[in-house]
């Protein structure tokens, strides 16, 4: 896969809007960042998609993304006007398109927060991978 500049921006945007609470809250740290691309990979490879950005903005995916989540006004402006942890989740979005960074979720292809009860009903046949802070990661068969 070469990334176009817009594939790392919406996928840095992803993170951002996905895990930054992790980030900043150190609950996951860098760890949660890195799945979260992960697991956007882990997607394009399952379906064939050659473009990331297809994958983070297909509707109801990455809830970042949709118009309700406070998130979705923050990551629709200018990739240079987020705040300074935007740079933090670019290099790590470079880093695991480029297949220097390896997947730490063991193949995941979907997450959900922990403190969720019931968890999501696309869970419940999940095989878990890996829990990072409040996140599970889990690859659905």
């Amino acid at each position: 896969m070469n990334p176009t500049r817009k594939s790392i921006e919406i996928m840095a945007k992803t993170i951002y809007g996905e895990a930054r609470g992790e980030y900043f809250l150190k609950t996951g740290g860098l760890p949660s960042l890195i799945a979260v691309a992960n697991v956007i990979m882990n997607r394009c490879i399952a379906t064939n998609e050659e473009f990331v950005e297809n994958v983070c903005l297909k509707p109801k995916q990455f809830s970042c993304w949709n118009e309700y989540d406070p998130n979705f006004r923050i990551i629709s402006r200018e990739l240079s006007s987020l705040p300074a942890p935007i740079k933090v989740c670019e290099t790590v979005a470079k880093e695991v398109v480029s297949g220097r960074w390896p997947d730490i979720t063991k193949e995941a292809t979907h997450y959900y927060n922990k403190n969720m009860q019931p968890p999501p009903y696309w869970a419940t046949n999940g095989d878990v991978r890996i829990i990072i802070g409040n996140h599970v990661f889990m690859k659905l068969s």
